[in-house]
């Protein structure tokens, strides 16, 4: 589904909004792109972003004994980045709105979407955060195959017209902003609040541990 509108009916005078905008006409999907490839990034944009929760799940229940320790950090870390980037975005979004382009009726949208306030990109904010996380305090290769991903995902949801360009290079300053405030939390309360999440999953999660489900 569609909107019939040219990408060329709205020019404003700002020049971020000019470069914005041609950003858009040129990543954005028309009538007579390829079914497959709008079919391929709906499915990017809906469902592709499942594997990041996915991650950090298996991060936490399950491996071995000398790399779960390691790899719980992680899920704590990068789920305070996540909470620190996701509430910086919504501010950011009260403070400073920006219509989406199927509201702004600018170029073609095939991805149903309600007009909510598009700057920064949550679905962005959220990806590149988890991307960024592996990158800083993980690995290298899972990090590049985590922000290959988010970045597939913030393409498409470019390419179907729900979101600006601008959106997710938001999106990708504000998880900049999480993971920075992440650790300088973690180097003052780190130790002290992985205990204490350690100790409330022992006792939430007691009864799956003990069947051998998932790990200690």
């Amino acid at each position: 589904m569609y909107i019939n509108k040219s990408p060329y009916v709205s020019v404003r005078p700002n020049l971020l909004e000019q470069i914005n905008h041609n950003l858009f006409t040129f990543f954005n999907a028309t009538p007579e792109s390829s079914p497959v490839m709008i079919a391929m990034a709906i499915f990017i944009a809906k469902y592709l972003v499942l594997i990041f929760p996915l991650t950090l799940a298996s991060f936490w229940f399950w491996g071995s004994e000398r790399a779960l320790p390691r790899h719980r950090i992680i899920v704590s870390k990068t789920t305070i980045s996540s909470c620190f980037a996701m509430l910086a975005s919504f501010c950011i979004g009260l403070l400073c709105p920006h219509d989406r382009p199927f509201v702004e009726g600018f170029g073609y949208n095939f991805l149903l979407h309600a007009p909510t306030t598009s700057f920064p990109s949550d679905h962005g904010t959220i990806v590149f955060t988890f991307a960024l996380s592996f990158l800083f305090w993980y690995r290298i290769l899972p990090g590049l195959c985590l922000m290959t991903t988010a970045l597939a995902i913030a393409w498409a949801r470019v390419y179907l017209g729900v979101h600006w360009p601008i959106d997710m290079i938001g999106a990708f300053f504000v998880s900049l902003m999480g993971c920075a405030f992440t650790q300088m939390v973690w180097t003052l309360f780190g130790e002290n609040l992985q205990k204490k999440l350690h100790n409330l999953y022992q006792r939430c999660c007691s009864f799956p541990i003990r069947k051998g489900w998932i790990k200690s």
